[in-house]
């Protein structure tokens, strides 16, 4: 599903337009991407948690040179699925 299938689900089982869908899905990713970014965490009981961690610096291998190289430390974004997900 790519986002303007999801904003049409959203506007079905919801009752709202396809335009107002959209801008309550921009609105909602938003939030979430923003309060992430911040450090924070977003947690959507049943659904999931959305944080950021620290990925610490290791050595790589390049898959062509087969040399070794240096990955630098790097935050990224976490998803951990809740309940509902977990158990499909």
């Amino acid at each position: 599903m790519n986002k303007s299938e999801l904003v049409s689900a959203i506007a079905e089982k919801s009752g709202l337009s396809k335009v107002d869908a959209k801008k309550a899905l921009d609105a909602t990713l938003d939030a979430i991407s923003g309060e992430v970014k911040k450090g924070g965490k977003v947690v959507l009981v049943g659904f999931g948690t959305f944080s950021l961690t620290q990925r610490s610096a290791r050595k790589g291998i390049n898959p062509r040179t087969k040399k070794a190289i240096n990955i630098p430390a790097k935050k990224a974004a976490k998803f951990k699925p809740g309940a509902t997900l977990s158990n499909l």
